[in-house]
């Protein structure tokens, strides 16, 4: 079913990376020839991780689940990346009908503006309401290990070190800006 010449990205920022994510990431890669794990920045979002942090962690994921699939970070606007990398997909995830408009948005205007494609694909109903973001708040007020179902434990361990690391608290930070390259 894959087809093996097309390259497809699946960019985000991963702030944590989910069960979620990782669910569309293996069924991605069955659909291409390559996918590409984008690990963006987002200067509206606060993090939790570095990008360096979310590189290594994501990496780590992907290569116990994913032989077709790698990791790359990126600035910028993604159908940019997409480009220089020769993409010519965009992978997204959907949970739900809230995520259709604001997707559906931005797929066409990818195609007009970079002339790429987009493909959704539905993640699996037991990831349908999870976000990173609430996985940040959720892990802000309490008990990190309750969100075992959500998110694996190599990121359930890294976010209780973090939270050790800072008096009991996670660490938001928003990135500045976009860097130019």
């Amino acid at each position: 079913m894959a087809d093996e010449g097309t390259i497809a990205l699946f960019p985000g920022t991963f702030d944590p990376i989910t069960n979620g994510h990782l669910d569309v990431i293996r069924r991605a890669q069955g659909l291409f020839g390559k996918l590409v794990v984008a690990i963006g920045r987002n200067p509206a979002k606060a993090n939790l991780f570095t990008l360096d942090e979310r590189v290594s962690m994501i990496s780590v994921l992907v290569d116990e689940c994913c032989s077709k699939a790698v990791v790359e970070c990126y600035d910028g606007l993604t159908v940019d990346f997409a480009k220089r990398i020769g993409a010519t997909v965009i992978v997204r995830g959907l949970r739900n009908v809230s995520d259709l408009q604001y997707e559906f948005q931005l797929a066409l205007t990818n195609r007009a503006v970079a002339d790429i494609e987009t493909v959704f694909i539905m993640t699996g109903e037991t990831y349908a309401f999870t976000s990173s973001s609430l996985i940040k708040q959720i892990a802000a007020g309490g008990d990190i290990d309750r969100l075992h179902r959500l998110l694996p434990p190599l990121v359930l361990e890294r976010m209780k070190q973090k939270k050790a690391e800072h008096g009991g608290r996670l660490p938001l930070r928003r990135d500045d800006a976009f860097t130019s390259e």
